[in-house]
């Protein structure tokens, strides 16, 4: 098992879908991307929020560091590639949130970074389809998502295809997320108010 591991959360989507930047969406007490830090920080060190070049980033707490995308609109794998970067030499892997999964369970995390054991990358798998962003990658691969970005190949899927990964059914993490909720993302405003009303009913 990796000794070290960090995190990454991409913020740096347009939110075109929702409307509005899903970063500052209110969930709780919390707005959406310091809950997914805060959250991360409880099972890894240190966290870096990749944001794009000009995105207002809300308040974080201290020993976050805020990295920025080169270009905008080159998607997560640019992403990944540049919060990958900003770890190289201090972890030696990290994993890799949206800052729109507010249902996160730390349960999940430890899951993932246990299944990584010796591979490059451990990446849930649903059926065919992949979530590059709940998925644990070593910094080493940096350099290869860097090149990946300079050919235009820019699908997370080319990173996993090109790494010794290993593929985790998602059947397999319903022990610590019976629901899956770490993998729901919100892309649209009623994703949103689903999220927000399960959270309501587990605080009751």
């Amino acid at each position: 098992m990796t000794q070290s591991v960090g995190g990454i959360v991409l913020c740096g989507g347009q939110s075109s879908r929702m409307g509005r930047p899903k970063l500052t969406l209110p969930f709780g007490d919390e707005l959406m991307l310091p809950r997914i830090v805060r959250i991360l920080r409880s099972v890894v060190s240190p966290v870096v929020v990749v944001a794009s070049p000009t995105q207002e980033v809300p308040s974080l707490p201290d020993g976050v560091r805020v990295v920025r995308d080169e270009q905008e609109h080159l998607g997560p794998l640019a992403g990944i590639e540049i919060g990958l970067r900003s770890l190289l030499g201090v972890v030696e892997a990290a994993y890799v949130s949206s800052c729109d999964v507010p249902l996160l369970r730390p349960e999940f995390i430890f899951e993932m970074i246990r299944r990584l054991e010796t591979h490059e990358l451990a990446v849930p798998r649903e059926s065919k389809f992949h979530h590059p962003l709940a998925a644990v990658y070593r910094t080493s691969l940096a350099e290869r998502a860097h090149q990946l970005v300079a050919e235009q190949r820019l699908r997370p899927l080319f990173l996993i295809q090109s790494s010794d990964a290993i593929e985790v059914p998602v059947e397999e993490l319903m022990n610590v997320d019976p629901q899956l909720h770490s993998l729901r993302n919100l892309n649209h405003l009623e994703d949103y108010e689903e999220a927000l009303r399960l959270y309501l009913a587990w605080s009751r």
